[in-house]
């Protein structure tokens, strides 16, 4: 007679607890107030973005005013990142996370209260020291929940709230521009801040780091003024002074010298913000040159796509967010995918290249409309970029964070958002300048063709309310505004080439199986 022998109990599922040893379930109840974190920090870039237009017009700013509201917050975003980095090193993440929420809403309250656009500017800065906290610390926090093998998964997530709060930024956005009011973009963003700051008090523990505290103050203030000084000069040059003039030379000088300065110190300092030992690793210096082109292409095509949709096709706010909702689809769709990919295989390197051939063929489709363009070809170029772009974006920090020491992490994780967000003010500069050029030109020869006095406009540099022009004077607009932003979007076209090439150098390395955590625990740090 033959025994029927029991069948051993099925082994759980492999999901439900990770390499390192956390339930699926856990690590999502301590991401929750990250993830809230993330939507804070992405809506207050695209919340404005619609609505900026009319804002400028009604604070009666001119085009470089309207990308110095965007750079301002870039800029502070980006020196503030590797400060928080280093921070995050040194003291409890939690409590960093939180601060940068405060201080973030305390920008965007202000900013809503402006009277001017230097007040707006100034409170953007504030609103970017924010964001740059919450920008470098989720990734850097992920890092010490999950392994790298298993961090694309959950990259993943994070690229899906970056789609659904780079989608819902313009739509709320246009829809509260169009019934509140502008000053209510800034108001939108407090009470996702202050959810967040209550889930991540209640759901994320984090073991404190034992280390001596060493803030390198010095190589901020000098990182902050070589790149301000540069990126004044390629938003002004060719507008206020010329390119080859005494102040084009003074602005360049001390940049450069600041630069240097920064760089002389970093060499010296017992904790410096951007450790210079970094670079000697070939897979980081590759993934800045990268992560530098793809801050250009996300950046340059949120903030002047939506400038194309109002003053070119003569969109409402709302429907320039809605007109918008192509590429963060795309986005979304690629980074989720993609990640939870990256997770089950290890393999990374193949899908990022194809995702910066994607978003350079995006771009330079893009370059090829004027105002007459058809929405649905203008739609389909949008896909390509986003698709690219998450491909590309969150595992940039992925393989950084598998390169580098536990003892780097939160400098190498702060470092490709530095060189991303400074990539992203570089564009936004260069690609107003290129735009703001392109636009006056145009523009003062149409009018003299017909004879019109610019002075009607206010001014050939300021940003116009089409709605309100007779229809000879608004199509000279549209058509120096639609053939301006599509010669913006051709420049930035090749840099998706350049990080085709660093991501073609790169050497893919298997990825790590333990946490932060579980490192730290082992370096005796926790």
């Amino acid at each position: 007679m033959t025994t029927v022998k029991e069948a051993p109990p099925a082994p759980a599922a492999p999901a439900a607890t990770l390499e390192s040893g956390m339930m699926h379930r856990e690590v999502l109840e301590a991401m929750s107030g990250l993830l809230l974190g993330m939507f804070v920090a992405i809506l207050s870039s695209t919340v404005v973005t619609t609505a900026l237009p009319q804002i400028i017009g009604d604070l009666g700013g001119s085009q470089s005013s309207y990308t110095w509201v965007v750079t301002s917050t870039l800029l502070a975003l980006t020196v503030s990142t590797p400060i928080w980095g280093k921070l995050a090193d040194l003291f409890d993440r939690k409590m960093l996370v939180q601060i940068g929420l405060v201080i973030y809403v305390s920008g965007s309250i202000l900013a809503g209260l402006s009277q001017s656009t230097t007040w707006l500017i100034s409170c953007r800065v504030i609103q970017g020291l924010g964001v740059g906290g919450l920008t470098a610390l989720v990734q850097i926090i992920l890092s010490d929940l999950v392994s790298p093998r298993e961090r694309g998964r959950y990259s993943g997530y994070l690229g899906a709230v970056f789609g659904v709060g780079t989608v819902a930024g313009p739509l709320l956005g246009g829809v509260i521009t169009d019934s509140l009011g502008w000053r209510w973009c800034f108001y939108v963003g407090v009470p996702f801040a202050v959810a967040a700051f209550v889930v991540l008090q209640r759901t994320l523990n984090l073991p404190r780091r034992r280390r001596q505290v060493s803030i390198d103050y010095v190589g901020a203030l000098l990182i902050a003024g070589g790149v301000s000084s540069l990126l004044i000069w390629v938003s002004l040059a060719g507008q206020q002074y010329d390119w080859v003039s005494w102040q084009s030379a003074v602005l360049i000088g001390l940049g450069v010298l600041l630069c240097a300065a920064a760089v002389a110190v970093e060499r010296r300092v017992r904790e410096p913000l951007v450790p210079l030992r970094l670079f000697s690793d070939r897979t980081v210096v590759l993934a800045v040159i990268a992560s530098v082109a793809v801050g250009i292409a996300m950046f340059g095509t949120t903030v002047f796509l939506s400038q194309y949709m109002q003053i070119a096709r003569g969109k409402s706010p709302t429907e320039a967010g809605l007109l918008s909702i192509p590429m963060v689809v795309g986005l979304f769709l690629s980074s989720t995918i993609v990640g939870r990919i990256i997770s089950r295989t290890g393999r990374y390197r193949h899908f990022m290249l194809a995702g910066s051939l994607l978003f350079a063929a995006g771009l330079g489709l893009v370059g090829t409309m004027d105002e007459q363009t058809s929405l649905l070809e203008i739609a389909a170029f949008m896909f390509l970029v986003g698709a690219g772009v998450g491909m590309v974006m969150q595992n940039l920090v992925l393989v950084v964070q598998n390169a580098v020491s536990q003892h780097d992490m939160g400098a190498g994780s702060s470092l490709i958002a530095f060189f991303r967000s400074l990539g992203g003010a570089i564009g936004v500069s260069v690609l107003g300048a290129v735009l703001a050029h392109h636009a006056t030109a145009s523009i003062a020869s149409g009018l003299a063709a017909r004879g019109i006095d610019p002075s009607r406009l206010g001014g050939t540099d300021r940003v116009p309310d089409v709605s309100s022009l007779p229809a000879p004077i608004a199509h000279i607009i549209e058509h120096g505004y639609g053939t301006a932003i599509a010669e913006a979007f051709l420049v930035a076209a090749p840099l998706g080439l350049v990080a085709f090439v660093a991501l073609l150098l790169m050497r893919e390395k298997p990825l790590g199986v333990k946490s932060g955590i579980e490192l730290a625990r082992e370096g005796g740090q926790a």
